[in-house]
């Protein structure tokens, strides 16, 4: 079994490394790609040394069985022939392919089975809000269709990638020491403030990240769930948090919502307000699971349930559910 990752020196190529390493995925070789910039640097995996490669159009990924790649939606687009010629699975984390008719788009807890028919070889990883949203939707769906979603997202500088986080730590670091703000990954001083924008705005007024968890939602669930998202970027380092408001067909209590998040796959039920214990993203970077809690029923609506989700947006939301696809196929 040989792997590749395509973005190696990124946030989420980095976490690719870690978590393939942390579940001993089963993979005799591992090859890393990259920019020209990035080619040349070299990262330790399971004890030894690896270089990332160039990524060029030649045959570099003859013999490779899966491809993680994580290095931008024109990369993937361009790539994607070279990537797959000789049978590798591409699973890829960018937007370039999701809303393809043709092309998966998967949550290992949700659709599976998605990841099995694929006729470009390309597997979609969904964007990361939708991906946390989706593994608890699932657990709630199981009871009760739904209908509508109403969401907030609260989304860390993880989100925008390794250097975004880097900013926003020196922007505190200018704070504190009376220097002048450099503002370059966010459009504006991301320290002590928050921002009502993430991605570019549509014609419709919403922006293309608000619009990803309404489209891809629906593909995933393969349902006609309506999802309005109003994505806010704050700053917080690392895990993303979201204020979830769902209407049902029919009423599904707070105790059979508890129980629902408790058995379902990939979420942990964290839900205590009388000591004071509910997800925060501070504490919860670099875990596995979504955590869900602040569960209670909607006071406007017999049918509305309301909670709160926090997932780290580089394992859960990108390097992790990838993996768990790639694990998936194998087991199959």
């Amino acid at each position: 079994m040989t792997a590749a990752i395509v973005g190696a020196s990124g946030a989420v190529g980095q976490e690719f490394l870690r978590v393939l390493e942390e579940r001993d995925f089963p993979a005799d070789e591992i090859r890393l790609f990259g920019s020209a910039r990035s080619a040349g640097r070299s990262y330790t995996f399971r004890g030894k040394s690896l270089t990332v490669k160039e990524l060029r159009h030649n045959d570099d990924f003859r013999g490779v069985d899966f491809a993680f790649t994580s290095a931008g939606a024109g990369v993937s687009r361009e790539f994607a022939g070279t990537i797959t010629r000789y049978g590798a699975i591409m699973i890829d984390n960018s937007s370039a392919f999701r809303m393809d008719e043709d092309v998966p788009l998967v949550v290992p807890e949700a659709n599976p089975e998605d990841a099995l028919n694929r006729p470009r070889g390309i597997i979609a990883n969904p964007n990361c809000t939708t991906i946390q949203m989706v593994v608890a939707l699932m657990a709630i769906e199981r009871l009760s269709h739904i209908r509508r979603v109403r969401v907030s997202t609260y989304q860390a500088a993880s989100g925008a990638g390794a250097q975004a986080m880097a900013e926003l730590e020196q922007q505190y670091r200018q704070l504190l020491a009376g220097e002048e703000v450099k503002v370059e990954k966010f459009p504006y001083q991301l320290a002590y403030n928050l921002i009502p924008q993430i991605d570019v705005f549509t014609d419709n007024g919403y922006t293309k990240e608000e619009m990803k968890m309404y489209n891809e939602t629906r593909k995933i669930m393969h349902s006609d769930i309506r999802v309005s998202a109003t994505c806010v970027r704050v700053p917080a380092l690392r895990s993303h948090s979201e204020s979830i408001w769902l209407e049902t067909e029919r009423p599904v209590s707070v105790e059979q919502a508890r129980e629902a998040f408790a058995a379902a796959p990939g979420l942990v039920l964290m839900d205590e307000p009388a000591l004071k214990q509910y997800p925060m993203p501070l504490y919860l970077a670099g875990k596995d699971p979504v955590y869900v809690g602040r569960i209670r029923k909607d006071l406007t609506d017999d049918c509305g349930l309301a909670f709160w989700i926090v997932g780290d947006q580089i394992r859960k939301g990108a390097a992790l559910n990838a993996v768990q696809i790639a694990e998936y196929l194998i087991s199959r």
